[in-house]
């Protein structure tokens, strides 16, 4: 898979950047599947059904490059990058059911198929599961840093909660629900692949600033794929934000400088959480460049990521570190 995003940048490879953590990957994906077997069949088929879903499985991938570029992955880095993947999946289940989202990765969610409670009840579980992994690292330090991480996404969680359908909701309020809702757990990856090499305290800090604003440049280009990916490609209806209510960086900026009109249909859309308002309010972000200036905040995230492991010494790793935080501003879904 390639992604472009502007005629001056490169295409970025994502298939040869996942091929440089492929063995371990391998052995990642036996280790969730083994984790999931439970005598308890429901249990199966949704963890199952939402972890064979594709994804990027760009976290776990970013434990294990993080941890190669610093020389060498040992089998604590493969448990915590299916303990991340299982933090993600349980994110995932417990989104779709507070979203009321219907489609997930191109096809129906997990709560659209087995209804709202299972859903969330096996999101329960692969939180559970992830800490019962993470205790065979035998170290507090992981636990510390994973339990305050599990910690910060629910805070972000609730948050954005408090910001759906409030069209005041600040640019500082948005950056703070992706700080902590999705940022975090790349930043969390990254900081662990540190811990388990036993890097220094630069290089770990080093690490969690990459991952951190990897992330915040991978939510903006989420939400500005909302208003402009193919949907197919996307594996969700567009305006699926919108009709959640979610004030997102977008909107933010079309309501900030459209003109009183134009603010005035994206701030009653916002208020309504409508999806039929979505040609209208497309029509007001693109008049107010309102993707643009998304995109060139992800590309600043990005660049500050990039700058962030200038400390790591040269290889091939790095070099692929540096190209997924490219890839996270280039992609189209």
């Amino acid at each position: 898979m390639t992604a472009t995003h502007s005629s001056n940048s490169a295409t970025i490879d994502f298939e040869s950047i996942k091929n440089l953590t492929a063995a371990e990957m391998q052995a990642v994906d036996q280790l969730v599947l083994n984790e999931l077997s439970s005598d308890v069949v429901l249990i199966n088929q949704i963890g199952h059904y939402i972890i064979s879903n594709g994804g990027k499985r760009i976290r776990p991938m970013l434990l294990l490059l993080a941890a190669k570029a610093l020389g060498n992955t040992d089998h604590n880095h493969l448990i915590l990058a299916a303990v991340v993947e299982f933090i993600h999946t349980a994110t995932l289940l417990h989104d779709d059911v507070v979203d009321g989202s219907v489609m997930r990765r191109g096809r129906e969610s997990a709560n659209a198929v087995w209804g709202n409670a299972a859903s969330v009840l096996v999101g329960d579980y692969l939180y559970s599961s992830a800490f019962e992994m993470m205790v065979r690292t035998n170290s507090m330090r992981v636990m510390d840093i994973m339990s305050k991480t599990t910690t910060a996404i629910a805070e972000g969680e609730v948050l954005q909660l408090l910001n759906c359908n409030n069209p005041d909701t600040t640019e500082d309020k948005y950056l703070e629900v992706i700080a902590r809702k999705t940022a975090i757990l790349f930043s969390t990856a990254t900081r662990l692949a540190a811990v388990v090499a036993g890097a220094d305290t630069k290089t770990e800090d080093a690490l969690a600033i990459y991952g951190q604003q990897l992330g915040v440049a991978f939510q903006l280009i989420d939400d500005a794929l909302d208003y402009k990916a193919n949907p197919d490609e996307l594996g969700k209806n567009l305006g699926d934000d919108l009709a959640e209510g979610k004030p997102t960086l977008p909107l933010i900026y079309a309501m900030q400088y459209g003109t009183q009109e134009q603010a005035s249909i994206v701030t009653e859309a916002i208020r309504q959480g409508s999806r039929e308002a979505f040609g209208a309010v497309y029509n007001v972000i693109k008049a107010t460049n309102a993707i643009e200036y998304t995109e060139r905040c992800a590309e600043r995230a990005a660049s500050v990521a990039i700058a962030a492991i200038a400390c790591l010494p040269d290889s091939e790793f790095k070099t692929a570190l540096a190209a997924l935080a490219k890839f996270s501003v280039q992609r189209v879904h």
